[in-house]
C-alpha cells in the first residue's frame, strides 16, 4: 500500500469516526483531496484508491496537472473543483474545466462564471465563501452580505448555488473550532428558510474536521493528512 493510499484509509477512518460521534451517516460527508502543489502522480495514486474528488488552488497549475493526468489514465473519471480565490481575468477556464467552484465571494465573479460556462456541460456547481471571522486578510464575503448575495447568485443561468464554504481562523481547541463552523451552518439555516435550496458545508481540513463534522460539514478538504506535507518553494 502507498503512502497515499494508507493515509486516505486513515483520512476516511477519521471521518467516518467523527460522523458516527456526531450521530451522522458516515457517507453524508465528502472528501475532498486537496492536491495543490502536488504533481498528477499524486492525483493517479490517490485516485487507484478510490479518490475521486480534487481540490486545487491555483489555476495554471490545476490545468497542467488535469491535462497530465488525463494522458497518463484517461480511464479515470475524476471530478475537480477550484478552491482558491478568483481573479475577473481568470474566469472562463474555471468555468470550462472544473465541476464545482468552492470560493465565489462577490456576484462580479458568479457573473462571469455563469456567462462563461459551456452550454454543453452540467451546471457549474458553485459554494458562496464566507469570511465567517471576519479577518482582514480572507477571502469571503461578511455574513450579514451573505443572504443577499445567495440570492442573486441562485438565479445565474448554468450555474448552482450549493451551499457556503469558509476558512475560519485557527484555534486550539475542538470548542473554540467548532463556534464559527455552527455560524456557518446557523447561516445555511438561515438561507434556506428564504427558500434557497442548499445541501452543501465545505468546511473543515486536516486540523479541524472533527469539529466541521460535529457541526454539520457536508464536504472536508483535506490536504496534508493525505498529500503530507506541502513545499511552495517552486
Amino acid at each position: 500500500m502507498s503512502p497515499i493510499s494508507h493515509n486516505l484509509q486513515a483520512v476516511r477512518a477519521r471521518i467516518s469516526a467523527a460522523a458516527q460521534a456526531a450521530l451522522r451517516p458516515p457517507q453524508s460527508v465528502n472528501l475532498l483531496a486537496v492536491s495543490k502543489t502536488f504533481g498528477a502522480d499524486a492525483v493517479i495514486d490517490a485516485a487507484d484508491a478510490g479518490q475521486r474528488e480534487f481540490g486545487e488552488n491555483y489555476l495554471q497549475e490545476a490545468l497542467d496537472k488535469m491535462a497530465a493526468v488525463h494522458v497518463a489514465r484517461p480511464d479515470l473519471a475524476l471530478h475537480w473543483h477550484f478552491i482558491g480565490p478568483i481573479q475577473s481575468n481568470k474566469t472562463r477556464p474555471i468555468a470550462e474545466y472544473f465541476d464545482w467552484v468552492h470560493s465565489v465571494d462577490r456576484e462580479k465573479i458568479a457573473q462571469r462564471l455563469s456567462e462563461q460556462r459551456p452550454a454543453h456541460l452540467p451546471p457549474l456547481n458553485i459554494c458562496l465563501q464566507v469570511n465567517i471571522s471576519g479577518e482582514a486578510t480572507k477571502s469571503g464575503a461578511m455574513p450579514e452580505h451573505a443572504v443577499a448575495l445567495a440570492k442573486n447568485i441562485a438565479v445565474l443561468p448554468r450555474l448552482k448555488l450549493r451551499g457556503l464554504m469558509a476558512i475560519p481562523e485557527p484555534a486550539a481547541d475542538i470548542e473554540q473550532q467548532r463556534e464559527p463552523f455552527r455560524q456557518l451552518r446557523l447561516l445555511l439555516d438561515t438561507m434556506r428558510e428564504t427558500g434557497l435550496a442548499l445541501d452543501t458545508l465545505s468546511m473543515g481540513m486536516s486540523a479541524d474536521m472533527d469539529a466541521a463534522i460535529a457541526e454539520g460539514a457536508t464536504i472536508v478538504r483535506v490536504g496534508t493528512a493525505i498529500f503530507g506535507q506541502r513545499h511552495y518553494e517552486k
